[in-house]
């Protein structure tokens, strides 16, 4: 789609780009095209006219420089794992890929902290941080793939977010290129900061429609030695749900605590072919959780305290992983839930969350609301910080009911969220695929400043356009 608004991006446009970079960071071949306009989101595909690819905070700037001036749509693109629809050049132009702007810049093991480029994926910088000792322990499902500049424009979070917080609250400073091509750093790297406003968390979380980051100053903490890893199958998936806010009322904080209802665990052991794990045919829904530390025995003291928890609920055998491989095991069969459900179906993939104890509530809502409009979802997330994932599947659903029908319940869903005090999106952001929900939990009053904000930092409105914000 181009809107009239922009500029389109003709040959002679290419050619300036081409005399500037070379034709190999210059992509225009359609298929390639087709996959730098698609992430994990459903099935859409929205390409760009052309692709860059550069390899600096320079070469940035002169391409929003050049941008702003000829009025073209950028779209800041990572390793398009986003689930909301975040990268999708709806209005056609550039998508600036940072997939070359991949190096670890420093790590600095005297103050705990790394700098690192948008491109680098997140598995790596935890791999190359622990390798000192250190620990990064944002820990998004994708963290094998995905970008820590996406992990940094939708504000990631992950399965240990319950205990060490979602990516905001390691982000020291940022290196941003303005939509005039202006070059700026957020903040400072310090740990406490009182200096003016907070544009460091103005831009994470931003979804690339006020600058694009080109370096990012993270803490770090000390790595911890053990763990111990449990999973806990459940004969009724509420009382599953139930369970979470008990744990953290008994005085534990587990390092992650997971669910996933019983299609969203059998169909990954299907995915990655694990015949290993035998599962009661009555059970609904189970816990994965963790406690990590120094200290073996304060962790059993947590595990045993758990357990202890858990004799208030209807549950199976207890599984706890023994070894690494197990852990592995278990986590891996966690990760793989998403990838499972898309090998099965096309998808809605809705972010809820809630405040914890309100878990049971939603579950039970999100279930009646699908009997309403004739949906089959399936449930999973981060369930220590209240964070549910809601699959909807469309199997033999018609194109017409899809359409028509499955937005109507996921505004029902939204809505019920919100009444909850919770919100639309814990982790995924909002993207291309949300903004029209934006009604429900904000104002037009809240909608308005923040499109004051953006006005700001993108007066032309050529940064990620058609994102966030409703249509009308």
């Amino acid at each position: 789609m181009q809107s009239n608004k922009y500029k389109s991006v003709d040959r002679s446009i290419i050619q300036q780009l081409e005399m500037q970079f070379g034709t190999a960071r210059v992509i225009v071949e359609k298929a390639a095209l087709e996959e730098y306009g698609r992430d994990h989101t459903e099935d859409l595909v929205f390409p760009p006219a052309v692709v860059l690819k550069p390899v600096s905070t320079v070469e940035v700037s002169w391409i929003l420089k050049f941008a702003f001036d000829n009025n073209i749509p950028v779209v800041p693109v990572g390793a398009r794992t986003g689930l909301s629809g975040g990268i999708l050049n709806i209005y056609s132009g550039i998508a600036l890929s940072l997939e070359k702007m991949n190096q670890i810049v420093s790590i600095d093991e005297q103050n705990l902290q790394v700098i690192v480029e948008p491109g680098v994926i997140t598995q790596t910088l935890q791999e190359a941080v622990a390798a000192k000792g250190l620990f990064y322990p944002v820990d998004p499902s994708s963290r094998g793939s995905c970008f820590i500049g996406g992990n940094i424009a939708e504000n990631a979070g992950g399965a240990r977010a319950v205990k060490y917080g979602v990516t905001k609250d390691y982000v020291l400073n940022l290196e941003v290129v303005l939509a005039n091509g202006d070059i700026i750093w957020t903040a400072a790297n310090t740990l406490k900061n009182a200096t003016g406003y907070n544009l460091t968390q103005v831009i994470v979380g931003s979804e690339g429609t006020l600058g694009v980051v080109t370096k990012i100053v993270l803490r770090l903490l000390p790595a911890h030695t053990n763990e111990i890893l449990m999973l806990v199958p459940f004969y009724r998936m509420e009382e599953a749900a139930e369970a979470v806010s008990a744990i953290f009322r008994a005085g534990v904080i587990p390092s992650a605590l997971e669910f996933m209802e019983r299609d969203a665990i059998d169909w990954s052991l299907r995915y990655i072919d694990d015949h290993s794990l035998q599962i009661n045919k009555d059970i609904q829904a189970h816990l994965l959780i963790e406690v990590d530390g120094n200290y073996p025995d304060v962790l059993f003291a947590e595990a045993e305290k758990i357990a202890e928890v858990l004799t208030a609920f209807k549950t199976d055998e207890i599984l706890f992983a023994d070894t690494v491989d197990q852990k592995n095991a278990l986590w891996k069969l966690r990760r793989n839930v998403a990838e499972a459900v898309k090998s099965q179906s096309v998808y809605k993939e809705e972010d809820t969350v809630v405040p914890r104890f309100e878990l049971p509530t939603l579950l039970k809502g999100i279930k009646a609301i699908g009997d309403k409009y004739g949906f089959r979802s399936i449930c999973y997330g981060h369930a220590g910080d209240g964070n549910l994932h809601v699959n909807i599947i469309k199997e033999q659903l018609s194109d017409l009911h899809w359409q028509s029908e499955i937005p109507k319940g996921i505004r029902e869903i939204f809505e019920l969220t919100v009444a909850l005090k919770g919100t639309i999106s814990g982790e995924h952001g909002i993207g291309y695929v949300q903004k029209n929900y934006m009604d429900i939990p904000f104002s037009n009053i809240e909608l308005e400043l923040m499109k004051g904000i953006k006005k700001v930092f993108d007066p032309s409105g050529i940064l990620n356009p058609g994102k966030i914000f409703p249509d009308s």
